[in-house]
């Protein structure tokens, strides 16, 4: 983490040394890590990112940990749910999840009803003569 902030910033910092002391690491600490080949580890991640996002995307960005495991079970990849989130959330995954249907109209009462006046005329000759508003959102006894 430390070395990929000092190579993102490295040109816009004049010094490398100085940068490397702030960070508490060294500078030849910092250049094997430039030359280290990618590990075993993070190519398997990169690999199985790809499939994490396929499967993520096929399903309109709603499947989860659970069910983006159960796919690539069935794919012959045996993940733990943790690293599947590890990956989502490195790769700024989210998941879509479908809102709770709620009434907000109750038409089938015995309540009086306001009569329309304007009948659905909306232009009128003079400003400030007629006013519209709904307050059928406020629950009132």
């Amino acid at each position: 983490m430390r070395y990929a902030f000092i190579q993102r910033y490295r040109e816009t910092f004049a010094y490398l040394s100085r940068m490397c002391a702030v960070m508490r690491v060294s500078r030849s600490g910092y250049y094997e890590w430039c030359n280290r080949p990618e590990s075993h580890r993070d190519r398997e991640d990169r690999r199985l990112g790809e499939k994490v996002e396929t499967f993520h995307n096929d399903s309109r960005r709603t499947y989860g940990q659970r069910r983006i495991q159960k796919d690539l079970a069935d794919d012959g990849e045996k993940l733990s749910r943790s690293r599947i989130g590890r990956l989502m959330r490195q790769q700024g995954f989210e998941v879509k999840t479908k809102r709770r249907f709620r009434a907000t109209t109750n038409s089938n009462h015995n309540l009086p009803v306001a009569t329309n006046l304007l009948a659905r005329e909306f232009k009128v000759e003079h400003p400030d003569t007629v006013y519209v508003g709904d307050i059928t959102y406020i629950a009132t006894a």
